[in-house]
């Protein structure tokens, strides 16, 4: 149901921005929801599903409901259900998911070196990234999922932010937000729950292994910034 127009008919207000609703298609209101927006909503209106959640002691799955336009990322849906009285959140997906990551670079006198990651189950080389998590900035998030996939600890270099979106399943749609940083050794520990295999090669390299445009893009960039700034 994720990313779905609905026709949404309000019928109460739980907190600021927080509605409880019905929604359908077809000119039937039929299904439970809940509304969540930064906007002021009339009665009935047109919206889109941008979740869909399991609430404890709640049957199925709920959708989640916002205005055409609006954005909203896991953290902050998590933080407005917590407003439900009465009712825990168990799971939710999202249509808008929201990721950091670095491109990690070990400059030596010799050469510089680019760390690339597989994931578990991933079929191409990339960089190390994860969700982004309530109450954290974009570069702490890019530091804690390094630290976490890696064991390395990195400086952020100023200046340099390259976003990366697309649809890998058609309607979830993921923003990826790049961070360049250096790392003072190549001593790896991977973590082996989220990282299958890693391989520090040099930025040619990294172009003949890296398959997506995007990927490539920010190589670009980033060997541009490490000459001018690193």
């Amino acid at each position: 149901m994720i990313a779905e127009n609905v026709r949404v008919s309000l019928f109460g207000s739980i907190s600021e921005g927080l509605y409880s609703a019905y929604i359908g298609t077809g000119g039937a209101s039929n299904k439970s929801a809940y509304v969540v927006t930064r906007k002021k909503v009339k009665e009935y209106f047109d919206g889109v599903v941008v979740a869909v959640a399991e609430f404890e002691g709640l049957d199925g799955e709920r959708p989640i409901v916002s205005t055409f336009g609006e954005v909203f990322y896991e953290p902050e849906l998590r933080r407005i259900l917590s407003k439900l009285r009465n009712i825990r959140l168990k799971s939710i997906r999202c249509l808008y998911e929201k990721s950091c990551g670095g491109i990690i670079f070990y400059k030596t006198r010799q050469n510089t070196k680019i760390l690339l990651v597989k994931n578990n189950n991933g079929r191409y080389w990339s960089f190390p990234k994860g969700h982004i998590e309530e109450g954290e900035t974009e570069q702490e998030t890019a530091i804690r999922e390094i630290k976490e996939e890696t064991g390395l600890d990195v400086t952020l270099i100023h200046g340099f932010r390259e976003i990366s979106e697309y649809s890998p399943f058609g309607k979830i749609r993921k923003r990826v937000v790049f961070f360049l940083a250096r790392a003072f050794t190549d001593n790896v520990k991977i973590q082996e729950e989220e990282i299958d295999s890693y391989i520090w090669v040099d930025l040619q390299q990294a172009r003949k292994l890296c398959s997506y445009d995007n990927d490539l893009r920010i190589i670009e960039k980033a060997e541009l910034t490490i000459h001018l700034k690193a």
